[in-house]
């Protein structure tokens, strides 16, 4: 099994919204955002995560979208997001990539696994679904902690248990728990990203090891400038490169995600601006909103 290093999950990874068009995957889309956003500076890619909207995909969906972004990513590392609630599924599934990372998409890094949804299991129940799936797994895990999309609450002892695993390297950390974000950080044995971007700053100035952060499709360059000065101390800097920022992030979360974010690239150029039901497009406000944001960037 392997053993986890924590510094392998850091910096800045973006979860990629998936492109459609007419209905289908639009892989050629998909590719040039990947080559764009790698080409700013990210450390890696998360596919098929929620903003990747991966409920409303099938299996083979899935695998071409990781295929596309593993051909175009510029030999960024890649994580894969997976979900569910039947645990003999999702460890088939789990070992289904596995196999892959080591045949087919040697870049393949992690998996992002979150609480089954919907069941609400104890949390003796929690770490016996992600202690399975991690022993299962020939991929470290990152646990995605989001109980306002699962309905499971990941207690401070829970999460510092699944630490012990050796095949457990990281949270996404959306649990809304301060007090249980600085413990897990001065814990030492899981990379603690932000996965509420809002908290990007606070996270990482704790000394936290990065985030995943659906926002920096828009601007990645200056999201990777803000850890980076945070790394160095610099205080100063990156509240000023940050700053700009809030108000972008905030109104891209507004409405449910990925909408605002696939308005703003549609009106880029960069895809069509179309979701996958019951996702729904943007509200005319919010466009305008984001669009008088996007324009004082453009100024700046």
């Amino acid at each position: 099994m392997p053993t986890h290093s924590p510094s392998a999950f850091s910096g800045l990874w973006v979860p990629l919204v998936t492109p459609f068009r007419g209905g289908a995957v639009d892989h050629e889309a998909l590719a040039a955002l990947t080559r764009s956003i790698a080409n700013d500076g990210v450390n890696g890619f998360v596919v098929c995560g929620s903003t990747g909207e991966a409920a409303a995909m099938d299996e083979d969906e899935q695998l071409a979208c990781l295929a596309t972004v593993s051909r175009h990513a510029l030999g960024r590392p890649l994580v894969m997001g997976l979900s569910g609630y039947h645990l003999g599924q999702t460890r088939s599934w789990v070992q289904s990539l596995s196999a892959l990372a080591r045949s087919q998409v040697p870049g393949l890094c992690g998996l992002l696994v979150p609480a089954p949804h919907y069941v609400r299991p104890s949390q003796e129940g929690l770490r016996h679904w992600f202690e399975t799936l991690a022993d299962a797994s020939e991929l470290p895990l990152i646990v995605y902690d989001i109980p306002y999309r699962t309905g499971a609450v990941i207690a401070r002892e829970t999460m510092l248990a699944l630490a012990a695993h050796p095949n457990i390297g990281a949270v996404k950390d959306c649990g809304g728990d301060a007090a249980r974000t600085q413990a897990l950080i001065a814990d030492g044995r899981l990379a603690v990203l932000a996965g509420e971007d809002l908290q990007i700053f606070a996270t990482v100035a704790l000394g936290g090891a990065g985030a995943i952060a659906a926002s920096a499709h828009l601007h990645a360059a200056r999201f990777v400038a803000v850890l980076h000065a945070l790394a160095r101390g610099e205080l100063h800097e990156a509240r000023a490169a940050w700053q700009p920022l809030v108000p972008l992030i905030e109104a891209l979360f507004t409405e449910p995600n990925p909408g605002p974010l696939k308005a703003v690239l549609a009106q880029q150029g960069r895809m069509s601006d179309e979701l996958r039901a019951p996702l729904t497009a943007a509200s005319p406000a919010l466009r305008e909103r984001l669009s008088a944001i996007e324009a004082r960037f453009d100024t700046a």
